[in-house]
């Protein structure tokens, strides 16, 4: 097996018709997470592959977890490898991740080596209805990317080999530059902002001086409430169960906070601020049967909500009301239509302060310990950063 491996990265050396950098030394070999069975993850020795046409090696220098992490290692969904879970496939979970480029494929010369830069999930086949309408998160080909179904889509994380190592080969066109302004952890929460962004996209876009709730003061909630205030909605209203998290809230623009504990009826909480007729928008980032259900009570005619999280079972929810009353509800997958570049500018002009989200970093050997963090809010965690060079 070693002489194999060997042999590989030999005629892989051999081929590479790109660019590296004495300055940013290349090993042949990287620390890595791996899955195995749920719940199981092992530290290993991975092959450092290196880029083709259209792609860079990015050094991994932050990458933050997220809740769907969680869900990947526990119960496999949405990830897809091969066909199906991501279980025993020597497959790296985590996509929010951000670093420098230390390798560029043939032909690239829209980033240079050294250029910092964070990530999106998805690099669709960019040959489908979906990909060609620039919805690339809602690909045809999800997952279709391997041996002789190989369609050229790529999420990584999900699809592909993602962030919890320490170098990752990523499509150009996943790639927003990172100013040198920013610190790698608030780097690392870009593609939060954009999957925020991209649902205000998804149920219209221009919200200024339009009512907003947000419902769930977790990472894409709070982050929701920083770009839809940015964005111009007022009053932008947050719901949670979390008064830590609710001042948290305020500080990234929420007009009002409510707790849902202090609540007898939540839903004449939002329309005594908003009016009796409910709010305009809604972003629902609770994922429980309750949270949904209050969403459409709370809308009014002809408004939207917006679902940023999903329950893990069927749930019952009043399609009579929406339909009796036109009230749309769209559902989104992560940072489709390039809205993680929009949010990076959000965030490069200081419309908010996206550090006040990331609340732990652990190194990279720690990561099960951060994982227990973000799964069981030790500490009261929200957004938890792993740096995978401190091993």
């Amino acid at each position: 097996m070693d002489l194999l491996i060997f042999n590989k990265v030999f005629v892989m050396s051999i081929k590479f018709k790109g660019k590296t950098s004495q300055k940013f030394p290349i090993p042949e070999k990287m620390k890595a997470w791996v899955l195995g069975n749920p719940d199981e993850l092992s530290l290993v020795d991975k092959i450092v592959e290196m880029p083709d046409k259209s792609e860079v090696l990015i050094k991994i220098d932050a990458v933050a977890i997220c809740a769907t992490d969680l869900d990947v290692i526990s119960r496999g969904p949405p990830a897809l490898i091969e066909g199906g879970l991501p279980f025993n496939k020597n497959f790296t979970p985590g996509h929010e991740y951000m670093g420098t480029v230390v390798a560029l494929g043939p032909s690239v010369d829209e980033f240079n080596i050294g250029d910092r830069v964070t990530v999106e999930i998805h690099s669709g086949c960019g040959q489908c209805k979906r990909c060609r309408m620039g919805m690339y998160t809602s690909c045809h080909n999800y997952g279709l990317n391997y041996g002789d179904v190989n369609k050229g889509h790529r999420a990584n994380g999900f699809t592909t080999d993602g962030g919890f190592k320490q170098y990752a080969i990523n499509n150009i066109n996943t790639l927003i530059k990172v100013p040198d302004s920013m610190s790698d952890e608030e780097a690392t929460l870009v593609v939060t902002a954009g999957t925020t962004m991209y649902g205000l996209t998804e149920l219209g876009g221009l919200i200024a001086g339009e009512s907003l709730v947000v419902i769930g003061p977790g990472p894409i909630g709070l982050l929701g409430v920083a770009v839809g205030k940015a964005l111009g909605a007022g009053p932008v209203i947050l719901i949670g169960t979390r008064d830590g998290r609710l001042k948290i809230g305020r500080q990234l623009g929420a007009d009002f906070t409510l707790n849902i504990k202090n609540e007898t009826d939540i839903v004449k909480a939002v329309k005594k601020i908003v009016g009796e007729k409910g709010a305009d928008y809604v972003v629902e980032c609770a994922g429980t049967e309750q949270a949904l259900n209050d969403a459409i009570m709370m809308t009014n005619r002809g408004g939207k909500i917006c679902l940023a999280a999903f329950p893990h079972n069927a749930v019952k929810i009043n399609i009579p009301h929406m339909v009796i009353n036109n009230i749309y509800m769209f559902g989104i997958r992560g940072e489709g239509k390039s809205a993680t570049h929009r949010a990076m500018e959000l965030m490069k002009e200081k419309k908010f302060d996206a550090k006040l989200v990331h609340t732990h970093t652990f190194d990279m050997i720690d990561l099960p310990i951060a994982l227990k963090y973000a799964r069981e809010r030790i500490d009261d965690a929200i957004k938890i950063v792993i740096k995978p060079h401190n091993v």
